[in-house]
Order: C-alpha cells, then structure tokens, then sequence
C-alpha cells in the first residue's frame, strides 16, 4: 500500500511513540565515546567515520584518531599520508581527506572553533545536510532536523508498517513534530537506539523506504582495490607501477585507470613511474 503524505497522526499517537522511544532508551541505553564528550572536534570526527560505517568498526578507529590528534589544529598540520594511514580499515578514504582539510578551514577561517551552524557547517568538504544538522545536535544541543537509517527505521516501524514506499519527507514531518527541542541530542540518540534495536528484531523497515538501496558487495570492487592501493602506499612512501602492480596483486590495465582516479582526486601524485600519496 502506497502511504499517503497527506494523512495526519493524532498527538496521542505521536505521544506513545516518543514514550516508547524514551522508555527503551531508559533500559538500553548504548554507550559509544562521542556519546561522552562535549568536545565538538570529537564530535565532528565521529560524525565523519560514522558516515556509512557500523559504529563497532568506527569505535576503536575513532578513539586511536583522536588520541593522534587531540585537537582540530593537531589535524590541520598533519601530513595527508599520517591522516590516511589513521584512517585504515573504514573504507571511503575520501572521507578522510575531506575532514582533514575541514580542519585547516576551521583552523584558518574559524579560529580552530568547530561553527555550531549548520549552514556554516554544509560549506565544509564532505559535510552534507545530514552531517552538518548531526554535528550541530549533538555538539551544541541545536534542534536541528534530521534522519539517518536507525532514525528511519524506527518512524517507518511505528507509522508506516503498512507502507511500501515511505519518502523522507513524509519521516522528517515527523521528525520535527515530535523532536525534543529543549534536549535534541538526547532524544535523536535515543531515536537511534531505539531504531537500531528495531532493525535487529524485527527486521530492517528501511525496505519501505523509496530511498532504500543495497549496497554493493565490497569484495572484489573499486572500492577495495583503491583502499589496497591506499593500504599499501602508507607503508612505503614511493613505489614504482610496476611494484605496486606486484604488491596488490593487480595488472596494469586494470591499477592504470584507478591511479589516475585517484591521482585526480588529489590522493596521489604520479611522477612518471613513480607513484606517493600526497603530503
């Protein structure tokens, strides 16, 4: 059944369904590192690795890169090939650039101040509307309007289990009728909570999204190949095509292509035969 946009939810509806969020949170509250900060450069980092990363993978990366680098100015002034080699094993290495040259923006544009505005925020690399509204909530407690797959899965459960082909929008006017504005962070972690729950038990609502994709298997793709390539470069400075070609198991015609990409993406520099990850 095709959900209409147009049907509305009584407040008692909308009451019990933030009861219930609220009450399981209560009992099952998760505890993850960025969850016990108010440091808004934690924050904005976690924000980065738990883009389309489980958060299991993203704890023990997220407290060994900040330990690295403490602070946005210990980011800013480190080399591309320490911030790489720090990121291993998340995948996306892109987003390990974008956030490094966040920092030097935020360094020499904002006083190494992380903005609480989310319009600020957006005008950084890598940063979206999502990512901008997250850090915005839960570095400075804004009310800010926002969803992700745990929060939409826990609307699509409650209010759309009938649905085949849920919008954001019809979720998000949801969002912002029962967000608590006076505690946002709070109640956006105890939506994740609850939705993450959700997924286990009952299956992923996200299926009735009409934004739902699967994603591509990992083994075998692009994006292993250029984390491999990534991989191998933080250990050794420079190595020439044929060493790299013999070293990831790769040909020529298929490591040729993807070091250009990767080259024009500015994770590279190809001099000749000679191949280095940018500095």
């Amino acid at each position: 059944m095709l959900h209409s946009k147009f049907m509305n939810y009584s407040e008692k509806q909308k009451d019990a369904f933030v009861e219930t969020v609220y009450r399981y949170y209560e009992q099952n509250r998760r505890s993850f590192p960025w969850r016990d900060t108010s440091d808004p450069f934690h924050i904005l980092v976690s924000e980065f690795m738990l883009q389309q990363t489980q958060t299991d993978r993203v704890v023990p990366k997220f407290l060994t890169f900040i330990t690295k680098f403490p602070t946005v100015r210990h980011l800013a002034s480190a080399q591309s090939r320490d911030v790489l080699a720090s990121w291993q094993g998340l995948g996306y290495n892109r987003r390990a650039l974008y956030l490094h040259e966040s920092a030097k923006i935020i360094v020499t544009k904002h006083n190494a101040s992380v903005p609480s505005a989310p319009e600020i925020l957006s005008t950084l690399p890598g940063i979206g509307p999502y990512t901008s509204s997250a850090i915005a909530a839960f570095a400075f407690n804004k009310p800010t309007i926002f969803i992700e797959t745990n929060i939409r899965s826990a609307f699509i459960h409650h209010f759309f289990n009938d649905s085949d082909s849920v919008t954001d929008k019809e979720i998000l006017a949801l969002v912002k009728e029962t967000l608590n504005r006076k505690n946002p962070r709070e109640w956006y972690w105890a939506l994740m909570d609850y939705g993450y729950f959700v997924k286990k038990t009952f299956g992923n609502p996200n299926s009735k999204s009409r934004h739902y994709t699967r994603q591509s298997p990992f083994e075998g793709s692009v994006r292993q190949v250029r984390g491999t390539i990534i991989r191998t470069l933080t250990k050794q400075e420079t190595l020439s095509s044929p060493e790299l070609s013999e070293k990831t198991g790769l040909t020529p015609d298929t490591l040729t292509p993807i070091l250009k990409k990767l080259e024009q993406e500015g994770f590279l520099i190809i001099d000749g035969r000679s191949v280095s990850l940018r500095t």
